[in-house]
């Protein structure tokens, strides 16, 4: 497919994106254990292929757009944090939950990373994989890892963790442990995926993602330059 302008080619890109994420929205409605992030993903591929559009060309006018609005998309999940209740919360025990997190999923892929003797590179990669792209890339440049490898290890364990939720999920009711789970283990797609759940479970997976996030951000840099790894 061929467009006359990089405007009209940014806006077919946004339409097509859209339409992917709407038709998951619905489908997701109608079959409950379907992740959607996966459905959309997965209907873009298939739009892309119908209408014979280099994935390559869509990238590199869809990626502006969508990078500039992640990042806001991030900064408005204060919003849901706002509407949180925490009267009768246990905050103290929360916190130590979101710290634990927040350490074992930095350390425990950096370990595997290391044990399967892994590039340096890649296990610097491996320590932003438990926070949203935003986050995960500010904190890759801090400590010299590769960009696109960390843009790589956050997407794929984001989708794997919202796609494998629905089934881990079966035997759980609680939907603030749902979402702070979510939060924490696939950021940004599991938030995605906790909204689908309930509000509640969107709120707490709102609440995992910035709050391990911001103690990640601050962490991880200082530990990879006080172990100079």
């Amino acid at each position: 497919m061929m467009f006359s302008s990089v405007f009209m080619a940014t806006l077919a890109a946004i339409l097509l994106t859209l339409v992917a994420h709407v038709i998951a929205r619905i489908l997701a409605k109608k079959i409950s254990w379907l992740p959607m992030v996966i459905t959309a993903l997965v209907l873009v591929l298939l739009f892309l292929f119908i209408t014979q559009w280099d994935y390559e060309h869509y990238y590199s006018v869809a990626k502006p757009v969508f990078d500039r609005l992640l990042g806001y998309v991030t900064v408005l999940l204060a919003i849901p944090l706002a509407a949180m209740n925490f009267k009768g919360l246990p905050v103290k025990r929360l916190s130590i939950i979101v710290l634990i997190a927040s350490v074992i999923g930095a350390l425990l892929p950096m370990s595997l990373a290391y044990l399967f003797s892994l590039s340096h590179d890649t296990l610097l990669s491996f320590a932003t994989r438990s926070v949203t792209t935003p986050i995960g890339l500010s904190v890759a440049d801090l400590i010299s890892a590769p960009l696109a490898m960390a843009n790589l290890i956050i997407i794929v364990s984001g989708l794997l963790g919202g796609a494998v939720a629905r089934f881990l999920f079966k035997k759980v009711d609680d939907d603030r442990a749902k979402g702070l789970a979510l939060g924490l283990a696939a950021h940004a797609f599991g938030t995605v995926e906790a909204w689908q759940i309930s509000p509640t479970a969107g709120r707490y997976a709102a609440f995992g993602l910035a709050v391990n996030g911001l103690l990640t951000a601050v962490w991880v840099p200082i530990f990879i330059s006080a172990f100079n790894i």
